[in-house]
């Protein structure tokens, strides 16, 4: 609560002073009489003693007045939407809002949603260079946009592109009110969900080999998190790009799931059901989304089942492989410049277009368990259900059949559904579990 009433005190200082901006801009453009000759004479509020995020942000990343309007122009739909009233003076010249104001309309929300164009008249009013230059800096070098946190919302293409919305990331505006930041919510415009477990590396039974290779992926995590050798990180590519390759079940998403649990890093696994689109240029733009709110939060990508997306590319021969081959191409561009942890997981390794092979840093197959693994998972996922271990053979069971750590914890599951019934746990319970599985598999015991 302190963060948010600091924050609520800092934001009241700077809608009063966009207040102020916004009348002098106006009394400057209609010629009415101005204490001021231009906006830049009113000085922002001072930030040396409010110690919330809003306040912190701003003295952190050393923003110039102009970002700070930007900011408040955001964010003052939610604050005090009044405030912006003023932009739908009409003129009655053409009995219409005057075009250099810019601003939209919601479906639901009465008031003005301010564009690209609002901030740019507020920052230049007529003043043709000055406009220019913010739309530059802003474009270009502003933490702001770069950092994902104000976006002009894409338009139709004919249409001029500071006719968007100038739209602040949901993360951030909790950040400035709040004071915390919340996880992006699995939606149409951000089609990931955030992976976690409750499992330790103990759960996690690989060979030796396969935990080096992960421990690798552990060790650039936190070298990349870290200042030391930043001269050496000038020469390589950003970011990592690994391939779990390997039977369903056998621990790919786990071992994800670990690695962020271990790095203090958020997994976010791409729904790619809502990514691929049958309509040309869709999957782009999903993809485009999900990779620009990605850009500069250090998230691990998880992209499973990948052959669906990043596949082979096949010869050209109509307009729906050119469109195809050109979303790889797409791919391709997009994960290579991606600074943080990429993991692909696939059944096939030999599905995988060559053209992603050859970029991932490490290539990791999660082959079957051996005997003694999967007598290792047997004992692990019976730990917590009551049974008889006396009457109940795991070496054999371990042995005969030949089943992933994921089909193991399906029998577990059949197993605590039988005691909920009131079933005691016996081999025989347990091996019809494991017939369940094997039949899935097309087999029989």
């Amino acid at each position: 609560m302190e963060k948010l009433t600091e924050n609520a005190a800092f934001s009241a200082n700077e809608l009063q002073w966009l207040a102020k901006v916004l009348d002098t801009r106006f009394k400057l453009y209609f010629n009415n009489p101005c204490d001021f000759t231009n906006i830049t004479e009113i000085a922002p509020p001072e930030l040396d003693e409010n110690k919330g995020t809003y306040a912190q942000f701003i003295k952190d990343n050393h923003l110039k007045a102009e970002e700070r309007i930007a900011l408040i122009l955001a964010l003052a739909p939610y604050l005090k939407p009044e405030l912006l009233d003023v932009f739908f003076t009409r003129n009655v010249n053409y009995d219409r809002h005057f075009t250099e104001f810019g601003g939209t309309k919601g479906k639901n929300f009465n008031g003005f949603i301010p564009t690209g164009e609002t901030l740019l008249f507020v920052i230049g009013g007529e003043d043709v260079a000055a406009r220019l230059q913010m739309h530059f800096f802003l474009l270009n070098h502003s933490i702001l946009i770069k950092k994902n946190i104000l976006r002009i919302l894409s338009v139709e293409n004919y249409e001029p592109f500071m006719s968007g919305t100038l739209s602040i990331n949901s993360e951030y505006l909790s950040f400035f009110t709040s004071g915390e930041l919340n996880k992006p919510n699995y939606s149409i415009d951000f089609p990931a969900k955030l992976v976690e477990t409750n499992a330790t590396w103990a759960d996690l039974v690989l060979d030796d080999y396969v935990r080096e290779e992960v421990e690798e992926i552990r060790t650039w995590v936190a070298w990349n998190s870290s200042d030391a050798n930043s001269s050496l990180k000038t020469q390589v590519k950003p970011g990592y790009r690994c391939l779990f390759y390997g039977p369903p079940g056998t621990g790919k998403t786990l071992t994800a799931s670990l690695l962020g649990k271990a790095t203090g890093k958020d997994v976010y696994k791409i729904d790619l059901s809502m990514i691929v689109s049958k309509y040309i240029g869709e999957t782009e733009k999903n993809l485009s989304s999900v990779f620009d709110m990605a850009e500069n939060k250090n998230w691990i990508l998880f992209f499973d089942e990948a052959d669906a997306l990043f596949g082979k590319r096949s010869q050209a021969t109509s307009s729906n492989d050119r469109h195809s081959n050109q979303e790889i191409a797409y791919l391709l561009q997009r994960i290579e410049d991606f600074p943080g942890l990429i993991i692909l997981a696939t059944n096939l390794k030999s599905n995988m277009d060559e053209a992603f092979s050859r970029r991932f840093q490490t290539m990791i197959h999660f082959a079957m368990p051996s005997v003694e693994q999967r007598l290792r998972l047997w004992q692990m996922a019976f730990r917590y259900i009551e049974h008889d271990s006396s009457n109940i053979d795991f070496k054999t069971i371990a042995q005969r059949y030949t089943l992933a750590g994921g089909a193991i914890v399906n029998v577990v599951m059949h197993c605590a559904l039988q005691i909920q019934k009131g079933n005691t746990i016996t081999e025989a319970v347990i091996m019809n579990g494991v017939k369940k599985e094997l039949y899935k598999e097309g087999k029989t015991i």
